[in-house]
């Protein structure tokens, strides 16, 4: 008879996410949420690519998140077109205080599409929607998507308003998903919609 150590594992299926967009949009501190549930508000420019990856157990399927953290500086676009090739998503993030970042939105999914077609699933996030100045509304951020045919969504990464919702979505439109059983040991994130976010009302950043 087999032992339990022998019993058949279905490998987790990964998933590439790039963050792109300009500089101090947030794309850093909306990942720091989803990983660790946690804001810094010393800002540190990313140097170059960071990447972490993480499990994430959504209703009924078990995923392997890998995300790479782009720099928005302009020495460091030359390093992105490599990171996109072969992506399965492109999280495109504006700053919703900062209409230059949300003009220059435009040029990051074209940069996508040029890389990888239909091929890819795009979501335009418009963050920090809890400062105080916005710049950019709601409404045009949901055109831009429409006209682009993208994923939106607005996010907070200081109030964690939205982020994890932000991954929900893209993860249930992930493409070719099967429903592998959880793995033991493995560090999962639970997404659920239900509950209210880490703070609701109005803060900065």
């Amino acid at each position: 008879m087999a032992s339990a150590s022998a019993r058949e594992v279905t490998p987790l299926p990964k998933y590439k996410l790039v963050f792109l967009g300009d500089q101090s949009v947030g794309k850093t501190s909306i990942i720091s949420r989803f990983m660790y549930d946690k804001f810094d508000n010393s800002y540190q420019a990313t140097i170059g690519i960071d990447f972490l990856s993480k499990t994430m157990y959504l209703e009924d399927r078990t995923v392997r998140l890998q995300l790479w953290d782009t720099a928005g500086q302009e020495r460091f676009r030359s390093l992105i077109p490599s990171y996109i090739r072969d992506s399965s998503v492109a999280v495109i993030v504006y700053d919703v205080s900062s209409r230059a970042s949300f003009e220059n939105s435009a040029k990051w999914v074209a940069q996508v599409k040029a890389e990888r077609g239909g091929d890819v699933i795009i979501a335009l996030v418009g963050n920090k929607m809890d400062l105080d100045g916005r710049e950019v509304s709601v409404q045009e951020g949901e055109q831009k998507a429409k006209d682009e045919g993208v994923m939106f969504i607005e996010t907070s990464a200081k109030a964690g308003f939205n982020v994890k919702v932000l991954f929900r979505k893209i993860a249930a439109a992930l493409p070719g998903l099967e429903t592998p059983r959880r793995a033991e040991g493995e560090d999962l994130v639970e997404v659920k919609l239900t509950g209210q976010p880490a703070e609701s009302k109005s803060s900065c950043c």
